[in-house]
């Protein structure tokens, strides 16, 4: 049985979670990392010596760490054409936008707007840095918008590697107490992804427990 470590409010650990759901494998998911710590042992740093999660081991012999890795490597092996395509032009088109998604779009919401609103004590926040962030989004998500207005996903005409690395982050985009852009396209996307069962399970998962008041 596939195996994940990774507490299941971490949103590298949901990537994952959502595309073995997506994928109809059977797994097991064990509690490790923030509060449940673990991470920091012999055995676990043998798996990642980075400490961190999520880690994904497919019996008998593989592991594998850092999340969008691992997703790559569930399609690969267990997807099909329609998820992942085997046309490396057609696949580059999702790739691009995951790399985006990863590289430019999460290090804004995540780490300055995620972080400063919840992670951060009210006393500490950087309001400043917190507004302009929130306005790089508006710009950021205009891009998807323009896609999203010409086709239903991120990867083309099917959910695909593009959507779980970048569908992912919306959860938390659009449960935040920020203001938010009018883009009716993007909102469409969310919304078609929280009508998904593996999305909404793996996913749409509360993060109050991670709050910093």
């Amino acid at each position: 049985m596939i195996k994940v470590w990774g507490r299941s409010t971490s949103s590298n650990v949901q990537t994952v979670m959502w595309t073995l759901a997506e994928l109809g494998l059977e797994n097991e998911r064990i509690n490790v990392g923030g509060a449940f710590g673990g991470n920091d042992t012999a055995d676990y740093l043998a798996m990642n010596p980075h400490g961190l999660i999520p880690v994904l081991q497919d019996e008998p012999d593989v592991t594998l760490w850092e999340s969008t890795a691992i997703t790559r490597y569930l399609l690969a092996k267990y997807g099909d054409e329609s998820i992942y395509p085997n046309d490396p032009a057609v696949r580059a088109k999702g790739d691009m936008w995951a790399d985006w998604a990863k590289g430019t779009f999460a290090p804004v919401l995540m780490y300055k707007v995620f972080w400063t609103l919840v992670r951060t004590p009210k006393a500490d926040r950087d309001m400043a840095m917190l507004a302009e962030s929130v306005e790089q989004l508006k710009t950021l998500l205009s891009n998807a918008e323009r896609l999203l207005a010409k086709q239903p996903w991120i990867s083309g005409d099917q959910l695909g590697y593009g959507d779980l690395i970048f569908g992912h982050l919306l959860y938390r985009y659009y449960t935040l107490p920020i203001d938010r852009a009018d883009l009716p396209a993007l909102q469409a996307y969310y919304d078609e992804l929280t009508a998904r069962t593996a999305y909404s399970e793996n996913v749409m998962i509360s993060y109050e427990s991670l709050r910093v008041e």
